[in-house]
């Protein structure tokens, strides 16, 4: 069964104490299945719409296996990932949590932790937001398995929203410590690490803070775990007059901060606007 995301008071409280809340049953088998079909096809670029995603970090029979594979903004590519990511109830969640006008969609995370693979450094995504003005993310983390926490899970670092934003971290991809930027944030902080694993069934999701530190150990389990994930940023976000996104101000236009909405559409904003393409779009797949 699919719900369409709607808070409590109690989930809102628990975000705002602890930088995430678990939110169950966003997707349904179906939806879940169909999803999972997915993975190899984008990993070895085969996609739907014929479009390359922004960034391809392993590539079928060219990278290391014991790597975490990651795909960035596959909603480019395949129509069945972006029904989820670009779901209007993601955007209003994202936007109700961080009192944004609305949420646009900044980025998307294909992820997949085959058993054996490495760790993802814990990080804060605030950190890499400087190209954009409020430079605030805002995440819906979904999982299309069941996880646990020697499976490579998603783990969060408790009240960490509440850190000032560090610097992006040394080592991203499968670092020889995960936590070692993470335990000088805390010093930094003068605060104590509280990491909690999330284990959950396929199709829950967790909604996250772009302070809220985070990331994922290697999975000696023996399950493969894959997320697609959300990133928003406020409906109301531009670029930066000066910083750059390497990848993503490729979309800026030469005489305006403004984001296009073919690139950055709007999920959902408070007066009922959405990006008037998305679901003829979508009805194409």
């Amino acid at each position: 069964m699919t719900n369409q995301i709607q808070l409590s008071q109690k989930q809102l409280d628990d975000f705002d104490h602890d930088g995430f809340v678990v939110v169950p049953s966003v997707l349904s088998d179906a939806v879940i299945e169909d999803a999972r079909a997915r993975f190899e096809k984008l990993f070895t670029g085969e996609f739907e719409t014929g479009i390359q995603p922004d960034e391809w970090n392993w590539k079928t029979g060219q990278d290391d296996p014991t790597l975490t594979r990651q795909i960035c903004n596959a909603w480019k590519s395949d129509r069945t990932i972006a029904s989820i990511v670009l779901r209007s109830d993601i955007g209003a969640a994202c936007a109700q949590v961080r009192h944004w006008p609305g949420a646009r969609i900044n980025q998307d995370n294909v992820i997949w932790k085959p058993t054996g693979s490495k760790a993802l450094g814990f990080h804060q995504d605030d950190s890499y937001q400087t190209w954009i003005v409020p430079s605030q993310m805002m995440t819906c983390w979904i999982t299309l398995d069941e996880t646990r926490a020697d499976q490579g899970t998603i783990e969060y670092v408790r009240g960490s929203h509440k850190w000032p934003v560090s610097q992006p971290i040394e080592k991203f991809h499968a670092p020889d410590d995960p936590l070692s930027d993470l335990q000088q944030a805390a010093k930094a902080a003068g605060a104590d690490v509280d990491i909690v694993p999330i284990e959950v069934p396929g199709g829950s999701a967790v909604l996250h803070h772009g302070r809220t530190w985070h990331g994922s150990r290697a999975n000696t389990g023996k399950a493969q775990r894959r997320s697609i994930v959300a990133h928003c940023m406020s409906s109301d976000a531009q670029f930066h007059n000066d910083n750059t996104s390497p990848v993503y101000s490729r979309y800026k236009l030469s005489d305006s901060q403004q984001m296009d909405e073919s690139f950055f559409p709007v999920l959902w904003r408070n007066d009922g606007y959405r990006s008037s393409w998305i679901d003829n779009w979508l009805a194409r797949s």
